[in-house]
């Protein structure tokens, strides 16, 4: 079909499974009937459904919900904090503050690429594990090719805080025992045993544990997107509510500048 075909045929017509709001009648979401047959979720099953169109159950919900309980932390010199809060010294809206913060929540080191990369890496490893292939071999050829391994290892610190917790709620939970959760645990004792002395972080757990319910990369991500969400809220109300650009100020005198010199303007 040629483009032009397809733009014509999409003019004021959209083709979806996905939903349709019938004016004065009701609201269909992804087959179901909005006020009738999902009117009893809470948001975060809703959110679910609408990304995943799968119903999950309590106890995988109340495992969802930690990961983004565990990974609120209102400190506001964590980046997408330090943007929700450089927002709020700024006098602009909270929409716009904690959009912002959403956004560079995108980063290399940390967020969401690191939690595609994570469940990526899990998820092709298992299938090579099922065909064959040694993992000792599979984790030396990862760290070869991409030098290193999303989920393991930590800029700061050796060990993560919250894994201690996350691993008490999913063997609380009896969910500890998934093949990508077992995995995720095997690739951190090859990696500690090995010269690489890495640790498991957070998102390698969160990784397996999603892997283990049937997530696709896409659908983690865009389950992840808003779960830093509740740390930046309190970092854009403490600024906002301080005098105007008071927020971690720098003097001149600190910056180091490279480019032109002081200079004249006529």
């Amino acid at each position: 079909m040629s483009g032009l075909k397809r733009l014509l045929e999409s003019e004021d017509n959209w083709v979806t499974r996905m939903g349709a709001w019938f004016a004065s009648e009701r609201v269909v979401f992804r087959g179901q009937d909005l006020h009738v047959d999902l009117g009893d979720l809470d948001w975060m099953e809703l959110y679910l459904y609408s990304i995943t169109g799968r119903r999950f159950t309590p106890t995988q919900l109340k495992v969802l919900n930690a990961m983004w309980t565990y990974n609120s932390y209102p400190e506001p010199r964590l980046w997408a904090n330090r943007v929700a809060a450089l927002a709020g010294t700024a006098r602009s809206t909270g929409a716009l503050g904690i959009s912002a913060g959403v956004g560079v929540s995108e980063a290399s080191i940390y967020g969401r690429r690191p939690d595609i990369r994570a469940i990526d890496f899990l998820l092709r490893a298992k299938q090579k594990l099922d065909e064959g292939m040694p993992l000792q071999v599979l984790i030396k050829q990862e760290l070869k090719k991409y030098r290193r391994i999303y989920g393991y290892g930590r800029p700061i610190t050796r060990e993560d805080e919250r894994i201690p917790h996350m691993l008490k709620l999913i063997r609380r939970s009896g969910l500890d025992q998934g093949p990508y959760v077992r995995l995720a645990f095997e690739v951190e004792r090859v990696l500690l045993e090995g010269r690489w002395r890495l640790h498991i972080n957070i998102a390698a757990l969160c990784a397996a544990i999603a892997a283990d319910m049937d997530f696709t990369p896409q659908e983690y991500y865009l389950f992840l997107i808003f779960c830093f969400t509740a740390g930046m809220l309190p970092c854009f109300i403490d600024a906002a509510g301080k005098p105007e650009g008071i927020f971690f100020p720098l003097r001149c005198t600190r910056i180091t500048y490279t480019g032109v010199p002081q200079r004249r303007w006529e």
